[in-house]
C-alpha cells in the first residue's frame, strides 16, 4: 500500500501532464471545432486536480501547465505572423511565441494558487470561487498590457449553446462564470465523496442551462428604418505581396472592379484594402468609387491608411459617396504589429520584423458613428472587436457594427475562425448585426443573434451581398457592460478572503477528491 508521501509524489508527477492534457483538449470548445462541453469537461478536471494538490504553490504549477497547453493550441498561430509574413527569425520567433504563451499561463496559475490558497467552505469554494477567479481573469487579460482576451472562456458557447443565452446580459465574461460554474457543479455531482443528496445540485446545473435556453428566446432589441444592401468584398490580395510596389496597381484594379461590380447600398471593403496612403490614392480613383456609391444611392467604406499633416498616421476607414465623407480611425492598436510599446527597451523588434506601418497613431477614444447607406453604422477595426467594452462606447446610438479586417496576417491557422466567433459574440452581445469585410476569408454576414447568415470561402476572390437590418435599443450588457459581473466576481473572491482569514473553513472538508 502507498504511504501518504509516496502517493502525493505519483500524483504530482501525474498531474502535470494531464493538465496540459487537458489544457489543449480545452481548445476543441472554440471555433473552428465548436465542441462547446469538452471545454466544461477539461475545466472540471482542472478542478479535481486542484482540489487534490497538496499546496497552492502545486496547484500553481497544474494551473500552470493548463494554460500552456490550452494557448499554445489556441493562439500558436502568432508564430505565423512573426515568421511566415513579418520574415522573423524561425528560432526567434518560436521562442517569442513560447514565451507570450507562458505569460498567458500565468492567468490559470494565478487562479489555481488562490484557490488552493483560501480555506472555503464546499458550497463557497467549489461553486463560486473558482467561477469567480476565472472571470476576474479573463477581464484582468483583457485589459492589462492593452489586452489580449482571446479565448476568454464565454467565446465557446457562441453561438449554438444554450449558455449563449447569458451573453446579451452579462457579456462574454459573464459567459465565462456560467462556463465556470457548470464545472464546478459537474464535479460536485460526480465526486464520489460527496455525501448529501445530489439532487440540489442537479436541479441548480439544469436550472443554469434552463435559463440560458430561455434568455436566448428573448430579443433585446428591435427592427428600425427599412432593411439596406450591403456588399462585403474579399480581395485575397497576398499578404506577401500586398505592399510590393509593383502590386499597388493590380490591387487597386481588384478592388475598383469589386466595388463597380456592385449594386448594394453599402459597400465594404477590408482594412487597408487599398496599399496607399489615402492622399496618395489618385483622386480620380476615389471619385470613381464615390460615383458608383451615389448612383447605387448609398455610400463604400474604405480601409486605407491615413497620413495627416502632423506626420502621424492612422489605420483608417473612410466613407465616399452620398453621405458627407467620414473618417473612422483605430484606437485600439495591436502591440508589436501596429506600435512598439516601450521603444527604449523594445525598439530592436523594428529590426527584426517586416511589417508595414509599424508605428501607427490611435485614433480618438470615444468616436461617433458613421451616417452611411441610411444606417448609424460603428466601425471597428480588426482586433478592436476582441473588446466589448470598447465596442458599446457607440452604442446603443449604432444600428449596424462593420468589422474590417486583414486575416492573411494569420495563414491557415485556426486563428480567422476564432475571430469569426469573437464577432458573432459581440452581436449577439450588442443585438446588432455585424458585418465583415476581410481581405483573404471570413467575410460575412452575422446577424443579431450571433448567426452567421452567408459568408465567403477562403482565400478565394469574393463578394458577400445580403440584405441586413438595422436594430435599436440596448441590451443589458450594452446599459452595463462588464461591471455587474466583475463587481460581483470581485465581491466573491473579498467574501472568501474575508472567511479565509477568519479561519471559518477547511478546504479539506470539500468533497470533491
Amino acid at each position: 500500500m502507498l504511504n501518504t508521501s509516496t502517493y502525493g509524489a505519483l500524483f504530482r508527477f501525474r498531474s502535470l501532464p494531464l493538465a496540459a492534457i487537458c489544457g489543449g483538449a480545452g481548445v476543441l470548445g472554440f471555433a473552428p471545432f465548436g465542441y462547446y462541453p469538452v471545454l466544461i469537461a477539461m475545466l472540471a478536471v482542472l478542478l479535481v486536480l486542484w482540489r487534490r494538490a497538496d499546496s497552492p504553490r502545486h496547484a500553481a504549477y497544474i494551473g500552470f501547465v493548463f494554460g500552456l497547453g490550452f494557448f499554445l493550441s489556441g493562439v500558436s498561430w502568432v508564430y505565423v505572423s512573426l515568421h511566415d509574413f513579418g520574415a522573423m527569425p524561425a528560432v526567434l520567433a518560436a521562442f517569442l511565441t513560447l514565451l507570450f504563451c507562458c505569460i498567458l499561463a500565468a492567468y490559470p496559475a494565478i487562479i489555481g494558487y488562490l484557490y488552493r490558497s483560501l480555506t472555503l467552505s464546499p458550497a463557497f469554494g467549489a461553486i463560486l470561487v473558482v467561477p469567480a477567479l476565472w472571470t476576474i481573469a479573463d477581464w484582468v487579460r483583457g485589459w492589462l498590457f492593452t489586452g489580449f482576451p482571446w479565448l476568454a472562456l464565454g467565446y465557446s458557447q457562441v453561438p449554438a449553446s444554450p449558455l449563449a443565452g447569458y451573453v446579451p446580459v452579462i457579456g462574454v465574461y459573464g459567459a465565462t462564470f456560467i462556463i465556470a460554474l457548470s464545472a464546478s457543479l459537474l464535479v460536485m455531482l460526480l465526486s464520489p465523496a460527496l455525501t448529501v443528496r445530489r439532487w440540489p445540485w442537479f436541479g441548480v446545473l439544469v436550472l443554469i442551462w434552463l435559463a440560458g435556453y430561455g434568455l436566448r428566446q428573448v430579443e433585446w432589441t428591435s427592427p428600425v428604418g427599412a432593411p439596406v444592401s450591403v456588399s462585403l468584398l474579399q480581395g485575397n490580395i497576398p499578404q506577401d505581396l500586398k505592399w510590393q510596389p509593383n502590386r499597388v496597381a493590380p490591387t487597386l484594379k481588384a478592388y475598383q472592379d469589386l466595388v463597380t461590380a456592385s449594386h448594394a447600398k453599402l459597400v465594404v471593403l477590408p482594412e487597408t484594402a487599398l496599399p496607399l496612403f489615402l492622399h496618395e490614392v489618385p483622386q480620380d480613383y476615389l471619385d470613381t468609387l464615390a460615383a458608383h456609391a451615389r448612383s447605387n444611392g448609398g455610400d463604400v467604406l474604405v480601409g486605407v491608411p491615413e497620413l495627416t499633416s502632423s506626420r502621424d498616421y492612422y489605420n483608417s476607414v473612410q466613407s465616399f459617396g452620398m453621405a458627407p465623407s467620414q473618417t473612422y480611425r483605430k484606437s485600439h492598436l495591436v502591440p508589436f504589429g501596429e506600435f512598439i510599446p516601450l521603444k527604449p527597451l523594445f525598439g530592436w523588434f523594428f529590426d527584426v520584423v517586416q511589417i508595414p506601418l509599424l508605428d501607427f497613431s490611435r485614433g480618438a477614444h470615444t468616436q461617433q458613428p458613421l451616417d452611411v447607406a441610411g444606417q448609424r453604422v460603428a466601425v471597428n477595426v480588426c482586433y478592436e472587436d476582441v473588446f466589448g467594452a470598447e465596442i458599446i462606447r457607440q452604442l446603443p446610438e449604432a444600428s449596424l457594427l462593420v468589422n474590417v479586417s486583414n486575416v492573411a496576417w494569420f495563414g491557415r491557422s485556426v486563428a480567422p475562425r476564432q475571430h469569426m466567433q469573437i464577432s458573432q459574440t459581440r452581436a449577439l452581445e450588442t443585438g446588432r448585426y455585424m458585418l465583415r469585410a476581410t481581405n483573404t476569408g471570413m467575410t460575412a454576414i452575422i446577424d443579431q443573434r450571433g448567426e452567421v447568415i452567408k459568408a465567403a470561402p477562403e482565400f478565394e476572390r469574393a463578394t458577400v451581398n445580403g440584405e441586413v437590418q438595422g436594430y435599436a435599443g440596448a441590451t443589458p450588457f450594452v446599459r452595463w457592460g462588464n461591471f455587474p459581473i466583475v463587481a460581483f466576481s470581485l465581491l466573491l473572491v473579498l467574501s472568501a478572503g474575508w472567511l479565509a482569514r477568519r479561519g471559518t473553513s477547511k478546504i479539506r472538508d470539500l468533497p470533491i477528491a
